[in-house]
């Protein structure tokens, strides 16, 4: 490989996962890890696997990730999470990609753990933008579902890795509310129009987007938990909307 190459991770009490992430990345020139307070494990995993390791409270999503970004001296970042692994496949085919790069960024494609079982290999995976040089991405200002920004040819790399998501359904619905609350604020700013139909019709499509567009319906019933489940994060993100709208203030009091 003959650039420098960065993995930047940020953490929080992410010892149940972070183990098979960094041992995924020691290909790396270089470990980053920004935590933001972990009382587990986290930081001896980091520690062991050889990581430079910073911490900051955490600054909302993006900031957060940007902070780590901005301390890896690598001319190029790899972005992972905590609860994510790159595979051997995609670890040889980045390698391959970085000798000779043919763009400022690329999208790889994840693999989404299902309860109880990795997908059915016709799954179609989600592909999102994890490795870009430093100079050309930031990270952008969406709050929940942060993203690189890269200015230059972003294309698609078939270098798989995997997200270790929610073990237990009860995991997903709190992980769906919590998130869905976060993002009430950012689209009352924005004024979002047709929010009832919005609501209304987003939630079935998403729904059939994953049962049947990405091929969810072959991994059973976890497949249709999944499925499920991201359909009512699209109908919790409306209907909280569409609440906050109807009674902007506190409630009644007893």
């Amino acid at each position: 490989m003959g650039v420098r190459l960065s993995a930047v991770v940020t953490t929080l009490d992410n010892a149940a996962t972070l183990e098979a992430c960094l041992a995924s990345l020691r290909f790396c020139d270089e470990l980053v890890l920004l935590d933001s307070g972990s009382t587990d494990a986290t930081l001896d995993i980091a520690r062991r696997h050889g990581a430079r390791i910073a911490s900051q409270p955490f600054a909302g999503y993006g900031p957060q990730k940007q902070a780590a970004i901005d301390l890896a001296e690598g001319e190029w970042i790899l972005l992972l999470d905590a609860d994510e692994s790159l595979t051997d496949d995609g670890r040889a085919t980045l390698l391959r990609e970085l000798d000779a790069p043919r763009a400022d960024g690329y999208r790889l494609p994840r693999r989404e753990w299902l309860f109880w079982r990795w997908p059915h290999p016709a799954t179609r995976p989600n592909w999102q933008l994890r490795l870009f040089r430093k100079a050309r991405g930031r990270m952008n200002a969406v709050p929940v579902h942060a993203a690189p920004v890269v200015e230059g040819r972003v294309i698609d790399l078939d270098a798989p890795f995997r997200h270790y998501g929610e073990p237990r359904l009860a995991d997903r619905v709190e992980k769906v509310n919590r998130y869905s609350s976060g993002l009430v604020e950012h689209k009352r700013e924005r004024r979002v129009r047709f929010i009832g139909l919005r609501l209304l019709v987003y939630p079935p499509l998403v729904f059939l987007k994953l049962y049947l567009g990405k091929r969810y319906v072959l991994n059973g019933w976890a497949g249709y938990f999944a499925a499920r489940t991201q359909a009512f994060y699209a109908f919790l993100k409306y209907a909280k909307l569409l609440e906050a709208t109807r009674s902007p203030g506190p409630g009644p009091r007893a």
